[in-house]
């Protein structure tokens, strides 16, 4: 375990959470899926977290549960990305996305993004900065996401690429699900929408 973790029995200890409080908050999405990370240990097997955002969750989580009920806590952790707006001008002046990929991709959208938009474009810059994915590959991500992700249920989803016999094609597939593929089809990524909603977050 490094120093930016904490173990699942050392957090329970820390907060005085019960292992019951801990997973149901986990059902609800007060605490992303991701964030658990088992790994074996010399008792078996361990679940670890990111140190300080769980910390920082779990303190949000007390002292907002007097007041709000759990389903209005997951509104307030994982439903609010959803509602960003922002304009194209904003993004730029803010270089959250690059200047190319929003000159390439500006075309596809009216004045204001709204989550999915942004989500498509970040992880556009991103893949496309290390040359996993083309420019009408981002195309395409863009418009999948805009077309599939506001009609599923809010849950943690992975955001997955892959190629076969040159054929490439996008898919969102439930979090912690297993999954199997056409022999000879390459995941070429596998990224966590929750992982960035986390992000979006943090910029509004």
């Amino acid at each position: 375990m490094s120093e930016m973790e904490i173990s699942k029995k050392e957090l329970l200890e820390l907060t005085q959470i019960t292992y019951g409080q801990l997973y149901r908050w986990k059902r609800k999405q007060l605490i992303p899926e991701e964030w658990f990370v088992k790994r074996s240990s010399f008792t078996g097997q361990e679940t670890y977290f990111p140190r300080e955002k769980i910390l920082a969750r779990i303190d949000k989580i007390l002292n907002l549960k007097e007041d709000l009920s759990l389903d209005e806590l997951a509104e307030t952790f994982s439903a609010a990305p959803k509602n960003v707006q922002i304009s194209l001008e904003t993004l730029e002046a803010n270089q959250l996305v690059s200047s190319q990929v929003i000159n390439f991709y500006k075309t596809m959208f009216l004045n204001e993004l709204d989550f999915t938009d942004l989500l498509g474009l970040m992880v556009c810059d991103e893949q496309l900065k290390l040359g996993l994915i083309n420019l009408d590959e981002g195309r395409e991500l863009i418009q999948f996401l805009k077309r599939e992700l506001t009609q599923m249920p809010e849950i943690p989803y992975d955001l997955l690429f892959l190629r076969k016999m040159g054929v490439s094609f996008w898919m969102l597939a439930a979090s912690g699900q297993a999954l199997a593929f056409d022999e000879g089809a390459k995941v070429v990524l596998k990224l966590s929408v929750q992982g960035y909603m986390e992000r979006i977050k943090t910029l509004f």
